[in-house]
């Protein structure tokens, strides 16, 4: 497995270790249940080395990533970032995606770890006929994130002056370079746990330096390192698509939920096959599911009405936060609508569900 250069970090914490995407990533250090509360209630830190970066520079990046991505990516300020899709032909996901405008001619694009030689040749590929460079530099990159209610403090308290208040200033999906625990970051203010939060970017060498200042940081207000698991359940409360399980290549941006992303006014890599589907009413849709019970709906569980299957579950837990089960489903297009009572198959008993619109939990943002 492909080691991120934190995993010393993360064995002297006590880590327990799972293979994601082909990297040994830590699943939690004690308890997840405690880390997910932690983020919700102060803080916690991640270490998401594993993930891809890939830069687009030159003269023509801003419509090679217009042509290769659903998204019109020329439109996007300097210092902003904007989430989008890359498709294939057909509209199928290839994977999703975040893209920081770092300068006129320089962007990045964050990729989900086992996309990331996906995303990089498809990038170069669709890259080639635009006078535009195409660079992986995931290998090289080490990319630490600091989520929950003190993230700023946290963040800023590493920062001399000036930085601090540009970190602080930052609006969501926004980003900046700064100082950080002595070293120089890009700080963007994005994330995936439906929390305020932060991710730097370092090169690898400075990854261990970061994290153990950002640890202690982080200790100062309640929190501590955080797994894979609890960033699992954090997302699924926030209703944010997980690649392989709401996205993948038999998925299309409508059925996800995701059309908004989507600008058919320009050309692009699958423009043909989504502009045919933009105006269809959905035979199948991305919804959300509230268990009345105690028992979770997992990945794979059928979705019933009456007898009939309509559905499958694509993500499912028992929210540490609301306290009963909530799933994330692909539905037939007549059982979408919010209210409709609905059936899971949990292991031949049928507990019942009702859908309702994602997210399941949003942030308080009132101080």
């Amino acid at each position: 497995m492909t080691k991120t250069p934190l995993l010393d970090e993360h064995v002297g914490l006590g880590a327990t270790f799972t293979d994601f995407a082909g990297w040994q990533m830590p699943l939690k250090y004690d308890s997840e249940l405690a880390e997910h509360r932690a983020v919700r209630g102060g803080a916690g830190l991640f270490d998401l080395s594993h993930m891809g970066e890939i830069a687009v520079t030159g003269p023509g990046a801003a419509a090679a990533l217009d042509y290769a991505l659903v998204g019109e990516l020329s439109k996007t300020a300097v210092g902003r970032a904007k989430y989008s899709l890359l498709c294939n032909s057909d509209g199928g996901v290839l994977d999703d995606l975040v893209v920081y405008r770092l300068a006129e001619d320089r962007y990045l694009v964050v990729a989900n770890a086992a996309n990331a030689p996906t995303v990089a040749a498809e990038l170069t590929g669709r890259a080639a006929k635009f006078d535009a460079d195409v660079r992986d530099q995931s290998a090289d990159t080490a990319l630490i994130a600091v989520q929950g209610p003190a993230a700023q403090r946290i963040v800023t308290s590493l920062a001399p002056g000036a930085d601090a208040e540009e970190v602080a200033a930052l609006k969501y999906y926004a980003a900046t370079e700064a100082r950080v625990a002595g070293l120089g970051a890009l700080v963007a203010r994005t994330g995936y746990t439906g929390e305020d939060g932060f991710e730097l970017y370092v090169p690898n060498a400075d990854a261990v330096t970061l994290w153990r200042s950002l640890l202690e940081a982080t200790g100062k207000h309640g929190g501590g390192p955080a797994g894979l698991a609890c960033r699992d359940t954090l997302r699924l409360e926030a209703g944010m698509a997980l690649y392989g399980h709401e996205l993948t290549v038999h998925t299309d941006p409508y059925q996800a939920g995701l059309g908004r992303v989507v600008r058919l006014g320009k050309d692009f890599v699958g423009r043909d096959a989504l502009a045919a589907r933009a105006d269809r009413p959905l035979e199948r849709v991305l919804v959300g599911l509230r268990g009345a019970g105690r028992r979770a709906a997992r990945a794979d569980y059928p979705v019933l009405a009456g007898d009939t299957p309509v559905g499958v579950v694509t993500s499912g837990a028992l929210s540490p936060t609301l306290g009963h089960p909530i799933a994330l489903a692909y539905v037939d297009g007549a059982h979408q609508e919010p209210g409709t009572e609905l059936t899971v198959d949990i292991r031949g008993r049928q507990e019942p569900y009702t859908v309702v619109k994602p997210p399941f939990y949003r942030r308080n943002t009132n101080g």
